[in-house]
């Protein structure tokens, strides 16, 4: 069976949308790297950053319904409604199928 980008987008954004940060977190390689616009560019990285991001996000920016999704190049464009407008998300995943980065910021 490959691995699906699109599925594995679609599984990320449901947690989060659940609030849930240990099946988020176990979605990220272990180099992952997260580069955020919302609010000011951030780059975040390690398992203590990543789950101080997601705690923050979970409860300053939680995520209601899906608004877009479209493969790209590099993996997998997401855009999600979230508090304060729509967000959009370019994930990249390792050979494991492992989210190696994540690219969000306020949709234009």
């Amino acid at each position: 069976m490959s691995f699906d980008p699109m599925a594995a987008a679609v599984d990320w954004l449901d947690a989060y949308r659940a609030g849930d940060i240990e099946t988020i977190l176990k979605m990220y390689a272990d180099e992952a790297v997260v580069r955020c616009g919302c609010g000011g560019m951030k780059t975040i990285s390690g398992s203590q950053g990543l789950r101080a991001y997601w705690i923050d996000r979970l409860r300053n920016h939680p995520a209601s319904s899906l608004d877009n999704l479209q493969p790209s190049a590099e993996g997998t464009v997401i855009s999600y409604v979230a508090q304060g407008g729509v967000v959009s998300a370019i994930l990249t995943f390792d050979a494991s199928g492992k989210i190696a980065s994540l690219t969000c910021g306020p949709s234009n």
